[in-house]
């Protein structure tokens, strides 16, 4: 690769934002967000009007391409809706050459940094189209037209047998990151032991309990901090990337202003075991 990516500690995540997401994603760039997550699902997301607000911010000067970090997905037909970015009945190698293709498109760039399999096709274990979908994706890695791979929504004996099978191993693992299973833990074990970056998604929509935990409010009381920032803090500080979706600036600021702030080992130990039985 002729540059290496820099990878941001955030990413502004753009499901479920409709009409509204081209204006959001330039708020998230002009509030400081240097990463965009998003998919070629119009099921939930509108990956064109993300390029356009991607596009408009280069534009007006604020940011180049090179400063962003854009991670989209490919999503098999039982994701989707029935405005597809491909022909159903092409074969997946050519299902995923086309999305892709449709990809650069909507987000108007040569390049993707991030190019994420949405799922294995089912729960337990790999398939054949599993296989075949990365397969495409290794070839648009070596085309250089994707920067990384990345595979979402994995449990561990899938994401072991992925590494053992792939010539080109994920660079990403994006999962919903539960507190009640310790945050992920065992896969994000393994992906510090593999060189893979964890990214942590509803960190905050699937853990709602965990706000109202007594320990979770001491901890923010005693850094002068919001419970939404600690959680984001703690993400930080087990080495995850934190996607967020918040369409509110005041948020998006407090969100970034994380890095101004660490915790204890103790109290990332403790958040970290917060639900655990």
């Amino acid at each position: 690769m002729s540059k290496q990516t820099t990878i941001p500690s955030f990413l502004y995540g753009t499901a479920w934002k409709e009409d509204r997401t081209q204006a959001l994603v330039e708020l998230a760039l002009a509030e400081g967000f240097l990463g965009i997550d998003t998919a070629n699902q119009r099921k939930h997301y509108d990956e064109a009007r993300v390029g356009r607000g991607i596009i408009t911010t280069i534009e007006n000067g604020m940011l180049s391409r090179e400063d962003l970090f854009v991670q989209t997905k490919y999503t098999y037909q039982r994701g989707q809706d029935h405005r597809l970015p491909y022909d159903p009945n092409a074969s997946i190698t050519d299902q995923v050459l086309q999305s892709f293709a449709r990809s650069l498109e909507h987000l108007q760039t040569t390049y993707i940094d991030s190019y994420v399999l949405h799922g294995p096709s089912t729960r337990v274990g790999l398939t054949s189209d599993d296989r075949a979908a990365w397969k495409a994706m290794e070839d648009i890695h070596a085309s250089g037209r994707a920067r990384h791979l990345g595979i979402s929504n994995i449990g561990l004996d899938q994401l072991k047998a992925l590494c053992d099978d792939a010539k080109v191993k994920p660079g990403f693992v994006q999962n919903r990151c539960y507190a009640a299973k310790g945050w992920d833990r065992d896969i994000r074990a393994f992906c510090t032991a593999n060189g893979i970056i964890y990214q942590g998604f509803s960190i905050l929509t699937a853990n709602r309990a965990v706000t109202g935990n007594p320990v979770l409010t001491g901890i923010a009381k005693r850094h002068g901090r919001s419970l939404n920032q600690v959680i984001f803090r703690f993400a930080l500080d087990v080495g995850m990337v934190v996607l967020t979706g918040t369409t509110n600036a005041q948020h998006m600021k407090a969100d970034l202003a994380v890095a101004d702030f660490t915790l204890s080992e103790d109290e990332v130990s403790t958040i970290e075991n917060l639900m655990m039985a």
